[in-house]
């Protein structure tokens, strides 16, 4: 993947429930992980008493983090509600030349920062509330 503009990172956000999709910020700086717990099932027998593990039976899930401004007050306001009601909503984030991620999360943490000589800045934190599809461009 070649390099590109970050502005260009978007966190969307279904905000109806209909399917359509707002941008409700540019994401400066992000991090999203997809991890899955493991199902042991080693025995007496198990060859050298290595660990041997259950393919595809742990449960999944993602986790976006990220930091930016909103695109606007109503945005704003939607996430912080979003936040104070523990709602899920299916989001998207977008990577530019790279693809998307659509599914439905839930938002756990919601911090904001700002300088006297600047914007007011937040930190949200996602967690998956469902099965998380990749789209590639």
């Amino acid at each position: 993947m070649a390099a590109q503009k970050g502005k260009d990172l978007l966190l969307k956000l279904d905000s109806d429930g209909l399917g359509v999709f707002v941008t409700v910020a540019g994401l400066r700086a992000r991090q999203f992980s997809v991890a899955s717990e493991t199902v042991d099932t080693t025995h007496a027998e198990s060859a050298g008493r290595w660990r041997e593990l259950l393919e595809g039976a742990g449960v999944k899930r993602a986790r976006l983090t990220g930091s930016g401004i909103f695109k606007d007050l109503a945005s704003d306001a939607l996430i912080r509600d979003y936040a104070f009601q523990g709602t899920i909503r299916a989001w998207q984030i977008i990577v530019p030349d790279f693809g998307t991620i659509s599914g439905p999360f839930q938002v756990t943490s919601l911090e904001y920062s700002g300088r006297h000589d600047g914007e007011v800045t937040f930190e949200i934190a996602l967690e998956s509330a469902g099965e998380i599809t990749f789209i590639a461009l």
